[in-house]
């Protein structure tokens, strides 16, 4: 092969062009000529240089999260048609004015195709989230409003009912529900996520000098991140930074020195410094030496290149959070002694949820050595499934997000960081709970529903603010309900996942040509970026 072929084969264009043709053997025709779309469309970006940083957080309430005791009316029942609604509805669940964290709104829209007003309604958070009221006044958190899964609009309750238009699969199910809202495909089976397709198309344009993948997640493999075949691969970190091989580490978990291969070599994480005469260190040296051989077998040797592939990752990922360990403060509370700002900022946030969002925010200040310009995240708060003893369990869900979310937002906008603008997190939910409770005691709870609130965190959002429509808290068939069933208050959404995951996507450089390939029923819905009617210009 002549030299100038070889380097035109080694260039990123030939490598997508030969991928895509690859995958004609591996995943079938349908699948290999919807990839062959995302990559011509990632090689019609490829002339782009890689942009500013940018960084999209995830953050999934497992479960199916009870919005209606998120954010709630809190006008007087008398003469608010709000209040009296979620009053009448929810029984032993609705929550006291008095309590409620008020919040700042102006004259918004989003109350406008459901409840005829001509004042803005109040509306609380959550007694438990006095720090997502504070983010939301102070214009660094929005509100989506009664977002879900959509095959096709449903623009009135009979629509449903009367099953005149098509529904998304498997309502209610926690799986099924958990990958629609994951995927943005609510009419067919799981195949990938929009995560993991909005990286396939614009890593290469974004990302030329990436190190690590550009989807990483803290809570386990997840659908949101699942590529196409072949495609950007999801990469999991724990709370302590890269998951490393078991049986070499010193140091404790919840400790400051906890060093991952500790006992196997001199020089902290990596063998740089040499092995110690240890029977880890022995191991370890006979471990890296054969993960280093060639193999002549295929299998073998793509399972060593797997292997070294994760181990290069471990030391970027190491190499980033090691860097940033060095952002250090005078500690307030002890003057005269230097604390690292993630752990000032998360004191009050020492949670699963936290420990997540506080890795997320050391993986983002180290972010050079991991090479991406484009960078997407998922965390994970679980407990959601509240069918009973729903006022409590949800008080400590509620509490948990709102300190971990303004521990975030305050390490992002720490002088040492100042990155706040460059990160967008937003929430998603298997689904909204009934508005009805299951029963009339305080251990009730409530069932699995359907359109549910949203938030959107960061310094881009236009914070401060309802987006898409607040839905009539109103059950059965009186006038104006978009319950879609007799009794229960299961909310038809206003907003479909497609259109609030477009949004997102949009932020973080997804051409207008390539939305379809992205979400593929979008074009079913109102154009969420020019049709004033959708609401949505949280971004």
């Amino acid at each position: 092969m002549k030299k100038h072929t070889q380097e035109q084969l080694n260039s990123r264009r030939d490598f997508l062009r030969q991928s895509a043709c690859a995958s004609l053997g591996v995943t079938g025709l349908v699948n290999a000529l919807a990839q062959m779309k995302l990559m011509t469309s990632a090689l019609a970006q490829g002339g782009r240089p890689g942009g500013p940083y940018k960084a999209m957080v995830c953050l999934f309430m497992q479960g199916g999260n009870d919005s209606n005791n998120m954010i709630v009316p809190m006008g007087d029942s008398s003469s608010d048609e709000m209040r009296m609604d979620y009053e009448t509805n929810r029984g032993i669940l609705a929550l006291d004015q008095a309590n409620l964290h008020p919040i700042i709104l102006p004259n918004t829209t989003a109350f406008q195709k459901h409840y005829s007003t001509t004042t803005t309604p109040s509306l609380g958070f959550h007694p438990s989230a006095p720090k997502l009221a504070t983010l939301f006044n102070s214009g660094d958190l929005g509100v989506v409003c009664n977002v879900g899964t959509l095959a096709h609009p449903l623009p009135t309750r009979t629509d449903y009912t009367d099953n005149i238009i098509p529904r998304p699969t498997q309502l209610f199910s926690h799986s099924n529900q958990t990958t629609q809202w994951q995927s943005a495909l609510s009419d067919q089976s799981f195949k990938t996520g929009w995560g993991g397709r909005v990286a396939e198309l614009i890593n290469a344009a974004q990302n030329p000098s990436s190190n690590v993948a550009m989807n990483i997640s803290l809570a386990g493999i997840n659908s949101f991140q699942v590529g196409p075949a072949g495609g950007i691969a999801q990469y999991v970190v724990g709370s302590n930074g890269a998951i490393p091989l078991r049986g070499f580490s010193s140091g404790s978990t919840s400790g400051g020195d906890y060093l991952p291969y500790g006992n196997a070599y001199m020089n902290k994480s990596d063998a740089s410094g040499g092995y110690k005469k240890s029977n880890q260190g022995h191991q370890m040296k006979a471990f890296d030496s054969i993960m280093n051989l060639a193999n002549d077998h295929l299998l073998e040797d793509h399972y060593t290149q797997v292997i070294r592939g994760a181990r290069e990752n471990e030391r970027h990922i190491g190499a980033a959070t090691l860097g940033s360990a060095s952002l250090t403060m005078d500690d307030p509370d002890n003057p005269g002694t230097e604390i690292n700002i993630f752990d000032h900022h998360f004191k009050n946030a020492d949670s699963k949820l936290g420990d997540q969002l506080k890795m997320i925010a050391r993986l983002i200040a180290g972010r050079t050595h991991l090479g991406n310009n484009r960078q997407v995240f998922f965390c994970e708060i679980r407990g959601f499934d509240t069918h009973q003893n729903m006022l409590a369990s949800h008080a400590n869900l509620m509490e948990e997000l709102s300190n971990a979310m303004e521990a975030f937002r305050n390490c992002l906008k720490d002088p040492l960081m100042n990155i706040f603008d460059k990160v967008t997190t937003f929430t998603a939910s298997d689904f909204n709970r009934t508005i009805t409770p299951n029963g009339t005691s305080r251990s009730a709870g409530s069932d699995h529903a359907w359109g549910g609130h949203t938030l959107v965190m960061g310094g881009a959002v236009n914070g401060g603010d309802l987006y898409g429509h607040f839905p009539a808290l109103k059950t059965g068939t009186a006038t104006g309900s978009i319950d879609s069933h007799s009794t229960r208050g299961r909310l038809i959404p206003d907003t479909s996942v497609d259109q609030y995951s477009y949004v997102l996507a949009d932020w973080m450089g997804v051409d207008s040509n390539s939305k379809d390939l992205i979400f593929p029923n979008l074009n079913r819905f109102d154009n969420p970026l020019n049709v004033a009617s959708t609401n949505l210009g949280f971004l």
